[in-house]
């Protein structure tokens, strides 16, 4: 009798890593929403935009000049290659999963919580800014990227170095609004942990299909019908 290896879902933290950081989110939104304009966290907030007051040129002025590009419109430009790259290697769940995901923080739960909480901006702004401070869109998009480039480019052996890579980059996201003065520290913090939590979610939701296409992926020497069967499914 042969044993059937283990469910990916059941060897992955992706759920409870996912609802965590789900969880902070929802906690961050509550409490702003009862008070947008001066919530409990209000004074942090306060004294850490004054820590970024400048003066803003130089290195740090080019380091958030590009961050800020990544995370707006020009910056799609990343999920679409990422996008075109799974459809030439014809991995069509992992597509789905990119879809799903990136529409899904970007256009459904950010904007959700935008419109919900509208919480005022700090004052002048060094960059064009749309209305509503909570969460961070461009901390929520360098956290969601991130994750989807783990899960989908990055091999399993490698990924602790990845995490640690993408865990930086995404702080030099969150310092970027801030020492713009596009948001405040608490809309960064809640803006990261909805990007990565809507995407190790829905990573936990493919898991099972993306586990499939893998073994189904041909590899260097194998025919045409021959399929790759891992010992057993990878850990986030």
């Amino acid at each position: 009798m042969t044993l059937n290896p283990l469910s990916p879902r059941r060897t992955s933290p992706t759920l409870p890593l996912g609802l965590l950081l789900a969880a902070v989110t929802a906690l961050f939104a509550v409490v702003v929403d009862a008070d947008p304009a001066n919530p409990p966290f209000q004074g942090a907030d306060e004294r850490w935009l004054h820590w970024m007051g400048g003066p803003h040129d130089g290195p740090p002025a080019a380091a958030a000049a590009f961050l800020n590009w990544f995370g707006g419109p020009p910056g799609v430009v990343v999920p679409l290659g990422l996008l075109v790259f799974l459809l030439v290697r014809r991995r069509w769940w992992s597509v789905c999963f990119l879809l799903v995901a990136y529409l899904g923080a970007s256009l459904v739960v950010v904007r959700l919580l935008k419109h919900l909480v509208d919480r005022p901006r700090p004052a002048d702004p060094l960059v064009r800014v749309d209305h509503g401070s909570f969460p961070s869109g461009h901390a929520a998009t360098a956290a969601l990227l991130v994750v989807l480039a783990g899960a989908l480019l990055v091999p399993a052996a490698r990924r602790w170095l990845w995490w640690w890579a993408g865990a930086l980059f995404t702080l030099a996201m969150m310092w970027s609004r801030t020492w713009l003065h596009a948001h405040w520290l608490s809309d960064t913090v809640a803006g990261a942990a909805a990007g990565a939590g809507t995407a190790l979610l829905l990573w936990w939701a493919f898991l099972p299909l993306l586990a499939r296409e893998a073994r189904r992926r041909p590899v260097a020497g194998a025919g045409p019908r021959e399929e790759v069967r891992p010992m057993a499914a990878p850990a986030p």
